[in-house]
C-alpha cells in the first residue's frame, strides 16, 4: 500500500513526499479510513481536459479528477491534478501556490473519504474539511 507521486508532461512539484504522505494518512485516519494505493498524477491543463473528456464526458478544465477505487475503509484511487489550474486558482483566490497545491492534494483524499462538493451546501462542507486538514499539515511541508 503506497502513496505515489508522478508527473505527466510537467515537472513534479516540489513537495515533501514523505511528509505529505504521512499527512494524507493522518487526515484519512480522522475519517476512520486507512490508505491503500493512492497515485497522484500531476499534469497540465491539456492532459486533465483529455482525461475529463475521455473518462467523464466532461468538456472543461478542472484542478483535480479523482478516480475512486476505495474498498470498505481502505481508500485507494488515482488523482489527476492540473498544476496549471492550481497556479491560476492560487492567483484567482490570492492564496499561496503551495497552500493551493496542498488544498487540492487533500481535496481528492476527502472525496475518497466520502465528502462531496457538488450538491447544495456541500461545497462549504468540503471547504471546512479542507481547512481542518490543512491545519494538520506539518510546517515543514508548507
Amino acid at each position: 500500500m503506497a502513496i505515489a507521486f508522478y508527473a505527466e508532461g510537467t515537472e513534479l512539484p516540489a513537495i515533501r513526499k514523505e511528509t505529505v504522505s504521512n499527512w494524507i494518512r493522518t487526515v484519512a485516519a480522522t475519517y476512520g479510513k486507512k490508505t491503500g494505493d493512492i497515485s497522484y498524477i500531476f499534469c497540465s491543463d491539456e492532459k486533465i481536459l483529455e482525461v475529463n473528456r475521455q473518462y467523464l464526458q466532461h468538456d472543461y478544465y478542472t484542478d483535480i479528477i479523482t478516480f475512486d477505487y476505495t474498498e470498505g475503509n481502505k481508500i485507494s484511487g488515482d488523482l489527476f491534478i492540473s498544476l496549471d489550474t492550481v497556479k491560476s486558482n492560487s492567483e484567482t483566490f490570492h492564496t499561496d501556490y503551495n497552500e493551493e497545491l496542498h488544498r487540492t492534494i487533500i481535496h481528492g483524499i476527502l472525496h475518497l473519504c466520502g465528502i462531496n462538493d457538488k450538491g447544495p451546501g456541500e461545497r462549504e462542507i468540503m471547504e471546512e474539511n479542507e481547512n481542518k486538514a490543512l491545519a494538520l499539515l506539518p510546517d515543514e511541508a508548507k
